[in-house]
């Protein structure tokens, strides 16, 4: 039969040897947490990714459209983008106060 002590020294035995393989686990290079801080950094580059592939696609339909020589586009992007006017027109500046 084991003694009272040797049993107290096995179970203190693996319970050190245990945290310090859940630390380890928890804070190398490899680590649980790095693995967590890493994914999150993939989630975050991913949904960037999405947002320009759509500002992407968006440009290129203007573009194409601007290609096509459609005259109201031609027109609504250079009175919107370049604030060019008609002849004979003139701009109004608004001023909030």
């Amino acid at each position: 039969m084991i003694s009272f002590k040797k049993r107290k020294f096995r179970t203190y035995l693996f319970l050190f040897f245990f945290l310090v393989g859940f630390f380890f686990l928890l804070f190398n290079n490899q680590g649980v947490i790095k693995y967590l801080k890493l994914k999150k950094q993939v989630e975050n580059i991913n949904s960037r990714i999405d947002s320009l592939d759509e500002q992407n696609k968006r440009l290129q339909g203007e573009a194409d459209s601007l290609r096509e020589k459609i005259p109201a586009k031609i027109e609504r992007t250079a009175r919107e983008k370049y604030d060019m006017l008609r002849e004979g027109e003139k701009a109004i500046t608004v001023v909030e106060e």
